[in-house]
């Protein structure tokens, strides 16, 4: 849709807006005052006698206590009060014709309107779901957003999905609406249409459907749908939402079972979009106005947390990458746009790694040389000074002037002061590969089921190699606490879920008695409150012998003492000795992410100093190259020597013929490692490694 010929003019935006907005504030200010069961300072909470429900219709008890007394308020309460604040500033931004089209928080907040009386046209139900199902745009925001206005339950989808997946999620939401992008995605849902009893429309957001299918609409045709819904009817649905009632879901990848949909109450979604940017360090708008770009997967509690909830809740501009940013142009788009902060998943820091090594290696003598004494005089310093703001040595200043400001503008990174990791635990390398550069990575751990973060990093509480301190307004608990001070990180605060959708079972297994939500992670808490995670209960090894073992710290450390290798898997549950699976880095085709056999630039550098001039994967299996063999068992060897004990010791290894990958499955979407897939996918290889 082209924003600057939208049919309203600004008059008439800020007349309906202004209109909207009396009506909502008449009816708030006639509300009565409610005990904290009900809410605070005149908001009406719906009966609740539980911290917990699996009904999409449900309501659960809001954990309101000293520390957390904000007044619960609705997403569109939320963005109302962004609009009084915000109105003209720009909030979104998109590439069309070569040109960056921006519209105001005003004209996205009708927008959206507009969206979910559309969605009302089309016979959205209240607490049905509308499903999105595509790449990062300003349609999908106005979906999103306008499928909470209109009473729906937003549920976002992988754009990775297959149609059974897509059909599992949609059939699980009794989504009436789907939103795709295109005609890639369109084909999915057309495939499994049959087998979704309450689907009523499809929406194209991105070029013209190409079939001829009842009720599948373009998106100029979606918007203009609802446009003799009335004012009066929208704001009835909106007037009666509650802060405690389900608005979207998320929904885990189901690697040991049936994807489970987390429930995310309003309170959950604005409280959490309001505190976890505060401990960011993100600024509001009125202060300064943070810019982002958005690019990964909105299904996703990271990106939709901080792309689009904390872009309304803060006042934001938010700029569309292209929909093959994950396929090199991200830093294309990085440079136009030079954002204030930036967040990726460990595999996108890793590939940005990569690729500055790739490089360095390519420069001259005399360069490289240059390069190489800034980033360590960097790490260095930022290693010695543990707080950003810490006065920095001379030669520091001299490099980073010299040097390391050219790499992060080449990096589109010269603007940003907020650098965040998020998803997946990334490697101690990669962290200090950025500090080299200047570059703090600020790591934030949660889960989907506690709204994203829970512990962050920020500029104030930063310390290596912990994800930082708990979220001000949340607490935490260890439970079942070793003779070494680990324990499962326990969580408690507003932004705890509401349960899993229609699964009763698993939402008891995630919380306890209590109301604690239960991590499945496993960790330790230093004297200042810095957390460090040590692994994953379900993930732990538990051998023949009976030890427990976390493979993560193993896996991490035979990637930093070979960094030839790309992917590693530490296999010996129930087995008598540890063995490990590898991957070679490698390149990717550029148009299906695929790994090939083509070993990366980094790769063949190793190869070369080990003397080798292998280039493929092949010409390292096949021939059981010895040079790559060798330093490959040095490095286990290395590994195997800090061992604490002899059951923690890798006794056999192999490279397999193929990097992981989100394609192949090996990968979750966020670049998580799906260890079950592994083990079933290399059933008769791990078999090999265990045979006599």
């Amino acid at each position: 849709m082209d924003f600057s010929d939208e049919e309203k003019g600004a008059d008439q935006l800020q007349n309906s807006v202004r209109e909207s907005m009396a009506h909502v504030q008449t009816e708030h200010a006639s509300v009565g005052k409610h005990n904290i069961e009900d809410g605070i300072a005149g908001t009406p909470l719906a009966s609740a006698y539980s911290l917990w429900t699996t009904d999409a219709k449900g309501s659960v008890r809001l954990r309101i206590e000293d520390g957390c007394l904000e007044e619960p308020v609705t997403v569109h309460q939320m963005f109302k009060a962004s609009v009084e604040k915000y109105g003209n500033m720009y909030a979104l931004a998109s590439k069309k014709d070569n040109k960056w089209e921006k519209i105001t928080f005003l004209e996205y907040y009708q927008f959206c309107r507009r969206a979910a009386k559309s969605f009302i046209k089309l016979g959205l139900e209240r607490f049905h779901g509308v499903a999105i199902l595509g790449f990062n745009s300003a349609e999908w925001f106005f979906s999103a957003v306008g499928a909470i206005m209109a009473g729906g339950i937003m549920t976002g989808i992988y754009a990775t999905n297959s149609p059974e997946a897509c059909q599992y999620v949609a059939s699980d939401s009794k989504a009436n609406i789907i939103v795709v992008e295109n005609q890639k995605q369109l084909e999915k849902i057309l495939q499994i249409s049959d087998r979704l009893p309450h689907l009523k429309a499809i929406v194209q957001y991105s070029g013209q459907p190409l079939q001829n299918v009842s009720n599948l609409y373009s998106w100029e045709e979606f918007m203009d749908q609802g446009l003799d819904v009335s004012e009066k009817e929208l704001e009835d649905i909106i007037g009666s939402q509650r802060a405690n009632q389900c608005c979207v879901l998320i929904y885990t990848s189901g690697t040991t079972g049936k994807p489970k949909g987390v429930m995310l109450s309003h309170d959950n979604i604005t409280w959490t979009a309001n505190h976890a940017s505060s401990a960011g360090d993100m600024q509001p708008a009125d202060t300064k106005q943070e810019s982002l770009v958005s690019y990964l997967p909105l299904s996703h509690i990271a990106a939709q947390i901080f792309d689009l909830w904390t872009g309304i809740q803060y006042g934001e501009l938010v700029y569309f990458a292209q929909p093959d940013a994950l396929k090199g142009s991200l830093i294309t788009t990085l440079r136009e746009v030079c954002p204030t902060s930036h967040m990726g998943v460990p595999r996108v820091w890793e590939k940005m790694m990569e690729k500055i090594k790739q490089a360095i290696s390519e420069c001259g003598y005399v360069k490289k040389k240059l390069v190489t004494w800034a980033m360590s005089v960097s790490l260095e310093a930022n290693q010695k000074c543990t707080q950003k703001d810490d006065p920095k040595p001379f030669l520091f200043t001299l490099a980073d002037s010299l040097v390391l400001q050219r790499l992060r503008a080449e990096l589109g990174l010269s603007c940003c002061q907020k650098f965040f990791s998020g998803a997946a635990p990334i490697g101690s390398e990669t962290m200090q590969f950025f500090l080299g550069l200047n570059i703090r990575l600020y790591e934030a751990y949660g889960m989907s089921e506690s709204t994203g973060p829970h512990f962050m990093s920020c500029p104030k509480a930063y310390k290596l190699p912990s994800c930082g301190k708990v979220v001000p307004g949340c607490r935490y608990k260890m439970a079942n606490v070793d003779s070494e001070g680990t324990g499962e990180i326990c969580f408690w605060g507003r932004n705890v879920f509401m349960g899993f959708l229609n699964m009763e079972d698993k939402t008891r297994e995630a919380l306890d008695e209590d109301g604690w939500l239960h991590s499945g992670d496993l960790g330790k808490i230093d004297e200042e409150g810095f957390l460090y995670i040590t692994g994953r209960i379900k993930e732990l090894i538990i051998t023949a012998g009976g030890e427990n073992i976390p493979p993560v710290p193993i896996e991490e450390a035979v990637k930093k003492e070979l960094p030839i290798i790309s992917n590693a898997m530490l296999i010996g549950d129930k087995r008598k000795f540890l063995s490990m699976l590898l991957t070679l880095k490698c390149c990717s085709n550029t148009e299906t992410m695929e790994p090939t056999d083509e070993l990366s630039v980094e790769a063949v550098e190793i190869c070369r100093q080990l003397g080798t001039q292998a280039t493929k994967v092949s010409d390292i299996i096949e021939g059981k190259d010895k040079e790559v063999y060798r330093a490959i068992q040095d490095g286990i060897n290395r590994v195997n020597s800090a061992a604490t004990s002899n059951a923690q010791r890798i006794q056999k290894w192999t490279i397999l013929r193929k990097d992981f990958s989100v394609s192949g499955g090996e990968l979750g979407p966020t670049m998580k490692l799906h260890r079950p897939v592994v083990l079933e996918m290399y059933h008769d290889v791990i078999k090999s490694l265990y045979q006599e």
